[in-house]
């Protein structure tokens, strides 16, 4: 892992847990954020459509089996689920921007039912112009969230009636490649939503991305 990503994940994670580094957390978080997205953002300058729909590394286990174009959706609609679904409990940014059709994906969900082929496939039907309108709001949106909540927040956790309703809006699949995520989140209180996927997630996926970009660029 990128020792500065991750130096500045750890400090995020102490400084959050307690009250009176709270805010101080919240503030390396968005550092980290800026980075990441600032790495995501040159690709657009960089990398060839063609490029961003690449899977070297198809066969592979891992987060690098996917491509670039895939690895932006699923870091962002997760997000947009977690962040909106279970933190805020509003609307998806993916729904009120009418991204589906802007973005023109065939799916609503993180597309963790996807592999190898199937992950290739989608990737090309992206239109990658809205895809970063996508992830730009997305960001954006889950950053107003965290700045309205106080330390006390981080302690709530996902409600069986907010698990039962998101099970409703089918942004989850049922495959059982996905369906594990809705225990996985909700699982957690605030505070762990906020370490994954809100952070680490990103940078799990950033790095897989990097290498795939690397791989290509041989």
């Amino acid at each position: 892992m990128n020792k500065e990503w991750s130096e500045l994940n750890k400090t995020m994670q102490s400084q959050i847990k307690r009250k009176d580094t709270y805010e101080a957390g919240i503030a390396t978080l968005f550092n980290l954020r800026n980075q990441l997205i600032q790495v995501f953002a040159s690709f657009n300058d960089e990398l060839s459509r063609e490029e961003f729909d690449a899977i070297p590394f198809i066969n592979a286990d891992g987060y690098h089996s996917k491509t670039i174009a895939y690895s932006m959706w699923h870091i962002f609609r997760i997000e947009d689920i977690v962040a909106h679904v279970l933190i805020a409990e509003d609307e998806q940014v993916f729904f009120a921007g009418n991204y589906q059709e802007r973005i023109n994906s065939p799916i609503i969900t993180t597309g963790n039912e996807l592999v190898k082929q199937q992950i290739a496939d989608f990737s090309k039907q992206l239109n990658l112009k809205d895809l970063y309108s996508y992830i730009f709001e997305v960001k954006e949106s889950t950053e107003k969230i965290l700045r309205s909540l106080f330390f006390d927040d981080l302690k709530k956790k996902v409600s069986e009636e907010r698990k039962e309703y998101l099970k409703s809006l089918n942004v989850v699949s049922t495959d059982e490649n996905a369906i594990w995520l809705i225990d996985y989140w909700c699982n957690k209180d605030i505070r762990g939503l906020i370490q994954m996927p809100l952070s680490r997630h990103w940078i799990m996926h950033l790095e897989a991305s990097l290498r795939i970009k690397n791989k290509i660029h041989l």
